[in-house]
């Protein structure tokens, strides 16, 4: 039998992926790149509200219109690694110094808004 209650705590206790992701719409179109200190959440509702006409990047909301979404790739291009310190709960500033070290070596790449 299946004890739904120690799978609830260990769903709790898993830690979402962290990292880059970018959009593009193919080979020869612009390159979007951005952080997540939770991938899944922050791909799946960029979809989202790209689909809604609702995003706040204008260039990606206008990109995303002419190519549509079959034509929308979406990647993870890193992941950050959780540090063995488990008091660190903020990312954030981890993950901005690893997408403009990205930005970096892709010149023309712009942010995710």
């Amino acid at each position: 039998m299946v004890d739904k209650k120690a799978l609830k705590e260990l769903y709790k206790q898993t830690k979402p992926d962290m990292g880059l992701f970018t959009i593009s719409f193919g080979p020869d179109t612009q390159v979007y790149v951005g952080f997540a200190a939770d991938l899944r959440g922050v791909i799946n509702g960029t979809r989202a509200r790209l689909a809604g006409g609702m995003h706040a990047g204008a260039r990606l909301q206008a990109d995303f219109d002419k190519y549509g979404a079959e034509n929308m790739v979406i990647e993870v291009v890193e992941r950050l690694a959780y540090d063995e310190d488990e008091s660190k709960t903020d990312y954030k500033e981890d993950l901005e110094v690893l997408q403009d070290m990205w930005l970096e070596n892709h010149p023309g790449a712009l942010k995710v808004k």
